[in-house]
């Protein structure tokens, strides 16, 4: 048996669909599984032990991006696949997985190109409390697959020795032993998702003054770099004698980053890809949730692992579709201030693995803390 996946994009999302390879592995044990995803979201997936085969595809436009896509649909209708699974929805990627071939080809019912599957999967288009994971579990239902549960079937991104290496000398070189890390993500892929500045400014200071053997190693995306550099700066120049503990560097490659997320005590970030990288680890998270139901995005790994998750409480405009800020102000973010994140993260850093969060009855989705404004 050849089962094909198709996921291009985004960092998150190709990270949710890591409990889906391993349940199609514990499924089928001796099928061949084939990924296909685009560059900035293959690291996720490489040398991920449940995968026989990644495919990147080009992320190219115009006239190379239609030959790209020629040439990978012959790629794939050569490699003879059993079934196809379009686990994004996007047209593209329904258009590859009709391009394979594949006697079976399974997507979510849309407009336009649910002609591309044989199987054509109902999806709730609204914005409902239901996990991205159990989202994709739907594909898997016709396969006969038992739905997916965090502690069973957790996100997954593999150890990299290369880049434990490279964050090993990063940190040496920053003067960082022995001390706690606590690891802050300044970005987020929209204005929606991003947390004041200020606030982050706050964090940092706090967090040093609380305990001055911390360090606070700013990371963010490439967008975002002047944005850290501000933060730092302003947090530096309250800090004074103590300015030292701030860190920050270049836009890390994924492996990278999560092999620094790996050495911290604590990581704390907004509703963002790279905040799905520490859930594949142990290390605790405090998430800063604006616009978006945590029941939707929340790390999806053991419940025994510190996970606590801040947001603005009920808010007549949330969740919302992030494209306008219908009262004007962002207050889904701005509405949760800095104390509330500061007790959330001396929370994590006092933390010991547990095992207390129950799951509801009748129900693979766990109960998760969420502290509301």
């Amino acid at each position: 048996l050849k089962i094909l996946l198709v996921r291009l994009r985004l960092i998150g999302d190709v990270v949710f669909t890591t409990p889906v390879i391993r349940a199609l592995r514990r499924q089928y044990p001796d099928a061949h599984l084939a990924y296909v995803v685009e560059p900035p979201a293959a690291p996720v997936l490489r040398n991920n032990p449940h995968l026989d085969e990644l495919i990147v595809a080009p992320r190219r436009s115009g006239a190379a991006r239609l030959r790209d896509d020629l040439r990978l649909a012959r790629q794939l209708r050569r490699a003879r696949f059993d079934v196809a699974i379009d686990l994004h929805g996007g047209p593209r990627s329904a258009w590859l997985t009709w391009g394979s071939r594949a006697p079976r080809r399974i997507g979510y019912t849309i407009v336009g190109r649910s002609w591309m599957y044989t199987d054509a999967i109902p999806r709730d288009r609204q914005l409902t409390p239901r996990h991205s994971v159990m989202n994709q579990w739907d594909l898997l239902a016709p396969l006969g697959i038992p739905a997916l549960d965090p502690a069973r079937d957790p996100v997954h991104m593999p150890d990299d020795e290369r880049a434990q290496e490279r964050v090993d000398a990063l940190l040496a070189a920053a003067g960082v032993s022995g001390q706690s890390l606590v690891v802050i993500h300044v970005s987020a892929s929209t204005r929606f998702k991003r947390w004041p500045e200020e606030s982050f400014v706050a964090l940092v200071v706090a967090l040093i003054r609380q305990d001055e053997s911390r360090r606070v190693f700013l990371t963010s995306g490439p967008c975002d770099v002047p944005a850290a550099q501000r933060i730092a700066d302003a947090a530096r120049e309250r800090l004074g004698p103590q300015a030292k503990a701030v860190l920050e560097g270049r836009p890390l490659h994924l492996t990278d980053l999560r092999a620094l997320i790996a050495r911290a005590s604590v990581f704390v970030g907004g509703d963002s890809g790279p905040l799905h990288i520490p859930a594949t680890t142990p290390v605790p998270i405090v998430e800063i949730l604006g616009p978006t139901l945590a029941e939707r995005s929340f790390p999806w790994r053991d419940p025994g692992w510190f996970t606590e998750i801040l947001d603005p409480g009920a808010l007549p405009c949330r969740p919302c579709h992030q494209r306008t800020c219908v009262p004007g102000d962002f207050r889904c973010l701005t509405s949760i201030g800095a104390e509330r994140v500061i007790a959330a993260a001396e929370r994590a850093l006092r933390s010991t693995p547990r095992a207390d969060h129950q799951t509801t009855p009748g129900s693979n989705e766990r109960r998760i803390p969420v502290v509301q404004g």
